[in-house]
């Protein structure tokens, strides 16, 4: 499964009290603020639960799916400025592996149910809220029934991702997504199903809604980012669904924030927002290809400003391979690249990031122009002094900032070599750049493509034009 954060939650685990008349209070003032004529069944139902919860929903603001985005989202009743509260949400709302009712057997069973992705205890709670006719969250979760409106890559059929998406690494994520799911669920989840049969029923609860579910996790779930303290630790803290705050769409110049303080959350509008504005949350700094491929949809061109291209590190060794014209200089490349792998500079799966301004992983890349350029006596020399121990008060890492400023001012055997790794990496693409600006260029002819076929061109155009940018610094 994938490894990239949730949407992003400062949350700890706390039981506040609430007392009936201050729920039959909240209710009434939920109910007034934000049922939306449009969508009153499910949505009614919904609001109705959140103000039993003790969920606390602003005057000014209102859930609909009209003048939103896409789907349900909070949009502006009245002008709103910056620093008022939107809502709060009680900590008991949040449902979690803590607060499902199958917490205490969870917590007995915990090292069964350790994975790669550390989300089986939440999907475990899904599984059962989900199906369970008596769920405390029913409303909450009969906002997406049957989860039958996701639609991430990992529901496309292999020719539409192939056709759509091939260059952008998405089927690439996919397919680790899927074998983990499948991995994930056959020797964790199963199992587990089976010991419980009072509670689960693998014909009920199967691979496919398991991976409905991971997808749901993906695209709406937030995680609790780690204390200053707890920096150092490996294992992230567990995703947690938040209602409400969830319905919240995204856009990286986002107008409002998810805070938190010992007793409930709170979204925070960050900036004014006027009247019939919807107000928008941020799933942290994505790139298009990871809104698509975690969260089903794609910011259009150029809204993203933290849109991203990758070029594959295995696509700058086989740039450096094709500069060679002897079988010496072959057989160099392969050691200096072994070389690099062994100073975990480099790594088969691994990718140099790109961005509009810079390079996010510009000490790799850096490390890696720098070698993979060496004659061989420099190579021979620079390996004798990486094996050294360093002197007291000497720092042996090399680091280079690698932005639209300093690379044109690179040696030009580093600009070559980026140069043709990136030429490489255009080549990947089925698509074709001057074909997909004259489509966005037509409003008529783009309107005509299907959802899938807008995120995905929004996707391929915005990593060619940072590619293309790319090529005119290096030239």
């Amino acid at each position: 499964m994938s490894l990239f954060p949730a949407r992003r939650l400062i949350w700890a685990f706390v039981v506040p009290g609430a007392s009936g008349m201050a729920k039959a209070a909240k209710c009434a003032k939920v109910e007034e603020a934000a049922v939306a004529s449009s969508d009153s069944g499910a949505l009614s139902a919904f609001l109705g639960w959140c103000a039993d919860a003790g969920l606390e929903l602003s005057a000014k603001v209102s859930v609909s799916r009209e003048g939103t985005v896409a789907d349900y989202g909070l949009v502006a009743r009245e002008d709103i400025e910056a620093g008022e509260v939107l809502f709060t949400i009680p900590r008991t709302a949040v449902l979690s592996q803590y607060t499902s009712p199958l917490s205490s057997l969870l917590e007995k069973e915990q090292a069964s149910l350790e994975s790669q992705s550390g989300w089986v205890p939440l999907l475990l709670s899904l599984l059962h809220e989900s199906t369970a006719s008596d769920s405390r969250w029913g409303p909450y979760l009969s906002l997406w029934p049957n989860f039958r409106g996701l639609d991430h890559p990992m529901f496309w059929s292999k020719e539409e991702q192939m056709r759509l998406l091939q260059g952008t690494g998405i089927p690439e994520a996919v397919d680790k997504d899927l074998a983990n799911i499948q991995t994930e669920y056959s020797t964790i989840i199963l199992p587990f199903l089976k010991d419980h049969p009072d509670i689960f029923d693998p014909e009920v609860h199967t691979l496919e809604l398991y991976k409905k579910l991971v997808a749901f996790v993906m695209a709406y779930s937030f995680q609790e980012p780690l204390d200053e303290e707890e920096e150092d630790e490996e294992e992230p803290n567990p995703p947690v669904m938040v209602p409400m705050a969830d319905l919240l769409n995204h856009v990286a110049d986002h107008n409002a924030n998810l805070e938190y303080s010992p007793e409930v959350l709170k979204m925070v509008a960050t900036q004014s927002i006027c009247k019939g504005q919807e107000i928008f949350n941020t799933y942290g700094e994505m790139a298009n290809w990871q809104l698509l491929h975690m969260y089903g949809f794609a910011e259009p061109y150029p809204g993203n400003t933290n849109d991203a291209a990758d070029i594959q590190m295995l696509t700058l060794r086989k740039a450096a391979l094709q500069a060679t014209k002897t079988e010496a200089q072959w057989q160099l490349v392969l050691e200096q690249w072994d070389f690099l792998c062994q100073m975990e500079m480099v790594g088969e799966e691994g990718a140099f990031v790109i961005s509009w301004e810079r390079v996010l992983t510009e000490e790799e890349l850096a490390m890696a122009l720098k070698v993979l350029t060496m004659s061989a006596d420099e190579f021979k020399e620079f390996k004798e002094q990486e094996t050294q121990e360093p002197k007291a008060g000497e720092d042996g890492a090399m680091f280079l900032m690698l932005s639209n400023t300093t690379i044109p001012r690179l040696e030009t055997s580093w600009k070559k070599l980026l140069f043709d790794a990136t030429l490489l990496t255009l080549k990947s693409y089925s698509s074709d750049l001057k074909a997909e600006e004259e489509m966005l260029r037509d409003p008529q002819a783009y309107s005509k493509l299907s959802c899938r076929e807008k995120f995905a061109l929004q996707v391929r155009y915005g990593q060619k034009m940072i590619l293309h940018q790319l090529l005119e610094l290096t030239s």
